[in-house]
């Protein structure tokens, strides 16, 4: 991975004791299950199988994503309706590629300002709306089966806003992302003629970031796509060149996870040093947690960020339960440094030492002190460094740890690619708000909650 300038380290990996040769024994062991997990999905992927349309996305032609993000580019404000992977991927790539608050420019500056509008929560839709009316907007749906309440919903709230205050149709103004072959929107857009794009029907929703989900609306706001998904490309190159686990690092994390969970550390920490990987903690958390949280199995997701987390979470992580895995996420060279200048106070005498540092240098001594206090109270520890943070890296990144989600289910012996136990909430939330074929789950949703409420307390 060095052409990228991502390195994985994983020192006391073992944790509580164990040394390294054991671990290293370890991955010995689960040698032929990883081996299989990687020929399942590459043979899942050449057959373009449910679930596997991720891997194949590096290659794809980005011709109709590239032209739709130039006509968004022209717009004042763009509103984004979706939720999950909808959602998150979109804030994930702008946090960690756009400059940082390049959404306080005024309406009608270069960059359009993004609003996305994901939880279906009325305060929020409607001081959305207070910032985007008058202004020229374009309206964005994404929804792979066109069924989505909170994103319909929504969609609907808006697009009804938009044709009040338009002196003509709002359908130009409107770009719908969902499967080619069906849905709601794929009518809508068939019969009013707005804007399409497609998700591929075998790229589930998680793992969509590096489709047009994604990639359209950070294209539009200056993000180079293309660089992002030859940062993809070749990290599924070097994933393919490295057979074996002792020199392919997605085959070792997911070995790591793995043990860990078997080992009785049933939680995961993903914490970057860097404040432009906030969202990226957040993203990987309903990557992970969508994907190998069945069956009884998995292990639960925690999004923490350094250094802002060494001061209310490292306490628990270093003298708390031994049952989380940490991976740590260090940035060696940052977009922008800061320099200290020099303490000639007497006052402040005692911060002489801080003289000319940088910040991004301490950030990264940050990172490291972490890691080192955590392999010294014999917490496992996955160190993970990126050169820098740019297109390319942050594509190969998305790109690992997509394998790594995929091969950890497998060996688990679980499906990582469907959601079960959030198809359940969708169809009781349909059944409550009145859709015929789900009444029986309503009922049957009524019945549960009942159970909820029944040792109400009052205060």
């Amino acid at each position: 991975m060095s052409e990228l300038g991502i390195s994985c380290s994983f020192g006391c990996a073992a944790g509580s004791g164990r040394g390294s040769s054991d671990f290293d024994a370890s991955i010995d062991a689960l040698a032929p299950s990883l081996a299989e997990a990687a020929g399942w999905i590459a043979r899942g992927a050449a057959s373009d199988e449910p679930g596997f349309g991720w891997y194949n996305l590096p290659e794809q032609d980005i011709s109709p994503i590239l032209d739709t993000a130039e006509w968004l580019a022209s717009y004042d404000s763009i509103i984004h309706v979706g939720i999950g992977g909808s959602a998150l991927g979109n804030l994930m790539l702008h946090q960690a590629l756009l400059p940082m608050y390049f959404n306080e420019g005024a309406v009608g500056s270069r960059v359009p300002r993004f609003y996305l509008a994901d939880n279906p929560d009325p305060d929020k839709a409607s001081a959305i709306w207070e910032r985007v009316e008058g202004s020229r907007a374009a309206l964005i749906g994404v929804s792979k089966s066109g069924a989505t309440a909170e994103t319909m919903s929504q969609f609907l709230w808006f697009r009804s806003r938009m044709e009040g205050s338009s002196r003509g149709g709002v359908d130009g103004d409107i770009l719908v992302i969902t499967d080619p072959g069906g849905g709601v929107f794929r009518t809508y857009a068939s019969k009013r003629g707005c804007r399409s794009l497609e998700i591929p029907p075998s790229v589930g929703g998680r793992f969509s970031v590096l489709s047009a989900c994604g990639l359209v609306t950070a294209a539009a706001l200056g993000a180079d796509v293309k660089a992002l998904l030859s940062g993809a490309a070749l990290m599924k190159k070097t994933l393919e060149s490295a057979a074996d686990a002792g020199r392919n690092p997605a085959l070792r994390m997911a070995a790591v996870q793995a043990i860990h969970q078997k080992a009785g550390r049933p939680m995961t920490v993903m914490m970057p040093y860097s404040s432009r990987m906030e969202t990226f903690a957040e993203w990987f958390a309903q990557l992970w947690g969508e994907s190998v949280g069945k069956d009884g199995l998995g292990t639960t997701p925690i999004r923490a960020l350094g250094a802002v987390d060494q001061h209310s979470q490292v306490q628990l992580y270093t003298a708390g339960p031994d049952d989380k895995l940490y991976t740590i996420i260090n940035v060696r060279r940052r977009a922008e440094e800061i320099e200290l200048p020099e303490v000639s106070d007497e006052s402040l005498a005692s911060l002489s030492y801080l003289s000319r540092q940088k910040l991004g240098e301490m950030l990264s001594y940050e990172a490291a002190s972490t890691a080192a206090a955590l392999v010294k109270a014999g917490r496992p520890v996955v160190w993970m460094e990126l050169d820098r943070l740019d297109e390319a890296s942050l594509g190969g990144l998305i790109f690992l740890l997509e394998f790594v989600t995929a091969a950890t289910g497998r060996l688990m012996g679980i499906n990582p690619f469907d959601q079960p136990g959030v198809e359940q909430g969708k169809r009781y939330t349909y059944g409550l708000m009145g859709r015929d074929v789900y009444r029986g789950d309503a009922d049957e949703a009524n019945e549960f909650f009942g159970r909820v409420r029944s040792g109400t307390v009052r205060a």
